[in-house]
């Protein structure tokens, strides 16, 4: 089955579970601000893995010109449904169907943890490529080194695996890619969240 087919059959339960979650993570918030005013208005911010697009509606929401991208057709139809005044298109980050620099920046919440650790250098590879001169990358993914494995997802049969990563793998797989490393931040979860240790990175390429 894999994540397309999962996240299409969890599509609608997933955006009433997390459509509004911002409004409960501070520090996320805090951590898109910083980053539309580093990449600037002029220039299209892409979410990629986007699900039900609310965080490519807080892009919007602070200005930002916002594209949203996931692998589930299933989530780009919830997420067009909820904001059909952005943009929203099936995409997979490993090869992304636009020229080279096309975008200022690139948002991927938790993104890379469906991909296994030998699928991570291709996915980096191509936001390298797609990003412009300067282009600003934040990525966040759990921490540590187990995959869990879920068979069943609010309600639906699934074939989830959730890999996740020590920083310094991360941290050297985006340098290998070419980026530079800015920053990076971990937190607890919020209480409402799986209670796992969060990492967000902020990268980018050279100008």
């Amino acid at each position: 089955m894999g994540a397309r087919e999962s996240y299409d059959r969890i599509a609608e339960e997933y955006a009433g579970r997390f459509g509004a979650e911002l409004r409960d993570k501070p520090l996320d918030r805090a951590l898109l601000r910083m980053f539309t005013d580093e990449v600037g208005a002029e220039h299209t911010i892409a979410d990629i893995g986007c699900g039900p697009g609310h965080i490519t509606w807080y892009l919007d929401h602070l200005g930002s010109r916002a594209l949203g991208i996931d692998l589930s057709p299933g989530m780009i139809e919830v997420a067009t449904a909820a904001h059909p005044e952005l943009e929203f298109e099936v995409g997979d980050m490993r090869g992304l169907e636009v020229p080279d620099g096309t975008w200022g920046g690139i948002v991927a919440f938790y993104s890379i943890i469906h991909l296994p650790a030998a699928q991570v250098p291709a996915a980096f590879a191509e936001f390298r490529r797609v990003l412009r001169p300067g282009g600003q990358l934040l990525l966040s993914f759990h921490l540590g080194s187990e995959t869990l494995h879920l068979d069943e997802m609010l309600g639906h049969t699934v074939d989830l695996d959730f890999h996740f990563f020590e920083r310094a793998e991360i941290e050297a797989e985006l340098l290998a890619a070419g980026f530079r490393i800015d920053a990076a931040v971990e937190r607890r979860a919020y209480p409402a969240e799986v209670d796992t240790q969060r990492a967000y990175l902020l990268a980018r390429t050279p100008k």
